[in-house]
Formats: structure tokens, sequence, C-alpha cells
């Protein structure tokens, strides 16, 4: 790294040895294809439209694009041809969305985007992609944006945003430290998807009924409790209790006692308290399939509440029945199976308590077993959220990342010179 002075431009200040340039004054190209829509076919020519979009073109699933002739292609292919190290950028709809060509592959990109060709002499292209991508340029092309029917941007505006550009041996520097962010990142979002199938896996493994399991209604094991009743809006954002939010149910299996919110529940009155190892679910969807979910309090709170939109479930003492392998167990394919039925309802579905005792459910007749699988999924459960925390903190890195550099606040030196 090494310290910059810095220099008074119409866009702000930038250091001494950059300089400004328009889009224009560095691409050798900038064009879209004829605005017509071909035909689509079984097999052909992948056709990319913003949809398909993915940061690599490499990324792209071109097996489930759209597919057009030979003919149509090369008619399209006319005003400008798809090559390796273009960039591709979205103008209508998703104005901004960026994808940078890596690979040597015939297709067609649809009329709303624009494929950019750098001018080597002038910009490294991998940078360029990556000021595409910041929030820096992201702002400058919204204020172009027509918004009169479709959201969308003009070539002709678009050849006329300004530039930063550092010399071109920073700019590679600058590329190859968002290129590895990148790659890290990718390599945390794919162990994170390989790690959600080992325990989807799991689950199923160890969650689908034997045959020496025992089969009770959940009447039988406990019983239910309602979220809160004859509450208005100014009761919510205030007083000196807490309740468990819709989302908090949805998006967990066990309550995340971070995410509460407040509400003021008078002297005197009267209201259901949630107690630790009550089992939450929502009781009411706009789909059958989100119906029902389940998340479990693990946690000791004073004065925890639930919201109108859901039901809690206690279960008894001497139920032999896991809190939390119960939580796991709702939400396994088997446990989704038993609760889709009892979906009622047409534009919006709602989950009866009254049904809902009256399920039976399998279970393993060992307390010890039950805790066994629930404690396998629960880290596998806590593994996948570190790792998601990680990646979060990895991509706000390389946001901060690219406001410095591609400011220049941040100054690094390349002595590679690649081409």
């Amino acid at each position: 790294m090494v310290e910059a002075k810095f220099k008074i431009t119409d866009i702000g200040l930038i250091p001494e040895d950059w300089h400004i340039s328009t889009v224009k004054e560095i691409v050798n190209q900038i064009s879209d294809v004829d605005h017509y829509m071909p035909k689509s076919e079984k097999a052909g020519i992948p056709y990319i439209m913003t949809g398909d979009l993915m940061d690599l073109v490499s990324k792209i699933n071109f097996s489930a694009c759209k597919k057009i002739s030979v003919d149509d292609y090369q008619k399209l292919s006319r005003k400008v041809k798809n090559s390796k190290g273009d960039i591709i950028l979205a103008r209508y709809a998703t104005v901004g969305l960026v994808s940078f060509v890596n690979i040597d592959f015939d297709f067609v990109v649809s009329y709303s985007c624009v494929t950019i060709k750098p001018n080597s002499n002038k910009i490294f292209g991998k940078y360029l992609y990556h000021y595409f991508k910041s929030h820096i340029f992201k702002s400058e092309v919204q204020n172009k944006v027509n918004s009169n029917i479709q959201d969308n941007v003009g070539i002709g505006d678009l050849l006329k945003l300004q530039i930063q550009i550092p010399p071109i041996s920073e700019q590679q520097a600058i590329a190859e430290v968002l290129s590895d962010t990148d790659a890290w990142i990718e390599s945390l979002e794919k162990l994170i998807a390989k790690k959600r199938l080992v325990k989807q896996g799991a689950m199923q493994q160890f969650l689908t009924p034997k045959e020496d399991w025992l089969v009770k209604k959940l009447g039988d094991l406990g019983n239910t409790i309602g979220g809160l009743s004859g509450k208005t809006k100014k009761d919510f954002g205030k007083g000196n209790s807490y309740y468990i939010p819709f989302m908090n149910i949805m998006k967990n299996v066990i309550i995340d006692t971070n995410y509460l919110d407040l509400v003021d529940i008078k002297s005197g009155e009267y209201q259901n308290k949630i107690l630790k190892n009550d089992i939450l679910f929502n009781g009411s969807s706009e789909t059958p399939d989100e119906l029902g979910i389940s998340s479990v309090l693990l946690k000791n709170i004073d004065n925890l509440y639930l919201n109108s939109f859901s039901f809690g479930y206690r279960v008894s003492e001497n139920s032999n029945v896991n809190p939390l392998f119960l939580s796991y167990l709702m939400r396994s394919t088997y446990g989704r199976k038993i609760i889709y039925y009892l979906a009622q309802g047409a534009t919006r579905y709602n989950l009866s308590k009254a049904n809902f005792l009256k399920l039976e459910i399998a279970f393993p007749k060992s307390i010890k077993e039950q805790e066994r699988i629930a404690n396998i999924l629960s880290d596998m459960d806590t593994e996948i959220e570190n790792l998601e925390k990680k990646l979060n903190k990895t991509k706000q890195l390389k946001q901060g990342m690219m406001q410095q550099l591609l400011t220049g606040k941040i100054r690094l030196t390349n002595k590679k010179q690649t081409s």
C-alpha cells in the first residue's frame, strides 16, 4: 500500500496520478442487439436474458436458458458478438446488473442488456467490471434511469458516465484483490450449500419414522397456547414485555432471542406467557407449504409472549418428548406432510389448534435417542450459521474494500504486469 495525494475533479477528490474518463473514451464498443424477440427452440444457441445473468458468465445455467436457432443467432450477432473479456450490463428492469464474460462460448444477450468491449490499451477489463459493480457506479447509473414505463437507461447516457481510472498496474492490482475476494465468497457459498445438503440428508435419515417408534396424538403429549389477543397497533413497540415475531419462527428452528419486539402488557392483563421448551408454530399463511413451521424456545425469558398469528405447544413433563427433537421433526419432510393436510382456506390458509392436537406423530421411544438426533442436527445448524456469519462479514468487507480501493483512499501497487 502507498500513501496518496489527491486532486479535485468534477466528480470529487481522486489521487493525483489518477484521471477521469467517460465510458465512451475507454471502450471499443457498447451495443445491444436488435429489439425483437426470437422464437424459442428446443435446442440451439443460448439466449441470455436479465434473469439469467450471474456475476461471471461461466456460472450461468445455459441448459435452463431460452434457446434460439442458428439463423436468429447470426442475425442478432451482426451488431455485436459476445467474446471473452466483454462486460454485460443490464439496462432494463434490474438496471445495473453486471456480468463478466470469462469463457469462449456462443450465446447472445437479449436487448434488455448491453455488451461492453473494453479498450485494453486504456482500461483493464476486470477493473472496469468491478467498478461497474460498485455503489459509486450504480448510484451514477440510477441518476440516468428513465422510469416512464419500465426502468431503463440509454446507451447514450451510459457512454457519458465518468469513471475514476488509476494507472494500469494499479487497476490490475485492484481487480486481483477484488476477484480473490469474490472467489473466497464463492467458496463459502459452495461450502454452505454442501453443508445444507448434508443436513437435509441427515434429517431424512434420522427423522423418517422407524418401525419401533412410538405413535401418539399431539393432544396426548401436550397442549396448545394462544398468541397475543385484543392488541392494537398502539400497544406494540413500547412497554416492558417482549413478544416473538412471526418471522422469528419462520426463519429459525431455535428462537433467536436477539430478535424480539416490545409489547405493552397492562397490569392485571391476562395473556399467555411463552416458557422455555415451548414449541411455536405459525398458524396462518398465504400458502399451505409455509403453514405450521415450527421453532422452539430454549432460554428462560421473563414476560415473553407470542405474536397473534402463531400458537404455542407445551409438552407435558411426563410426555417423554424432547422439544428440540419435536421442532426438527415437524420441520422434516415427514412433519411437513402431516401439517400440509391440515391446511384450511382458499386465499389464506389457517391451522386449527383443535385439529393440530388430533395429529398422530411417530418418535423414538428413548428420550436419549431423541436428544442425540436433536444435538446432531443442532450442531449442523450451528456450523451453517457460523459459515453464514463469515460469509456476510466477507461480503461487508468486500463492500468496504471496493469503496476504499476504487476511490484511491487505499492504494495498491502490482509488480506483476498482466494483459
